[in-house]
């Protein structure tokens, strides 16, 4: 099964990709809720190359690493990686008012199609948040 998540951000190609694709930013926007934050990632950006994100809960109750491997890279226009047995793929398309950020990924049989997709997106919009605020200062 596959799901879609997106979210347009109102910056230019070049700092929506930076933000994605840099550990010190991923950092500040990787959460899906307020009581969750990531407090380590890494990132060899290129096709073999490994990224991992530790993403924990703030009072300390549990936390987990998300990580896997780039298998296509097209800068400024696509990411594929694997985790595990399951793929992903983001999108970066230009639009009248900014970028569009696409992920499409292979869900799992744990949680439900709409608590995965709204984790997912949860995530996509903090990331576009950031972006916006950061091209700001």
């Amino acid at each position: 099964m596959r799901i879609t998540v997106e979210t347009s951000v109102a910056a230019p190609i070049g700092q929506v990709w930076l933000a994605y694709t840099t550990p010190a930013d991923i950092v500040k926007w990787n959460a899906a809720s307020d009581d969750w934050h990531t407090t380590k990632a890494t990132v060899d950006l290129r096709e073999g190359g490994d990224f991992s994100s530790r993403m924990e809960a703030k009072d300390g109750s549990m936390g987990f690493d998300f990580a896997g491997t780039y298998t296509k890279i097209i800068e400024h226009k696509r990411i594929e990686y694997s985790f595990g047995d399951r793929k992903a793929e983001i999108e970066f398309v230009s639009a009248p008012n900014g970028i569009v950020v696409r992920v499409v990924f292979d869900g799992e049989t744990t949680h439900s199609v709409e608590q995965q997709r709204g984790g997912w997106q949860a995530i996509l919009d903090n990331f576009a948040r950031y972006v916006e605020a950061k091209q700001k200062v």
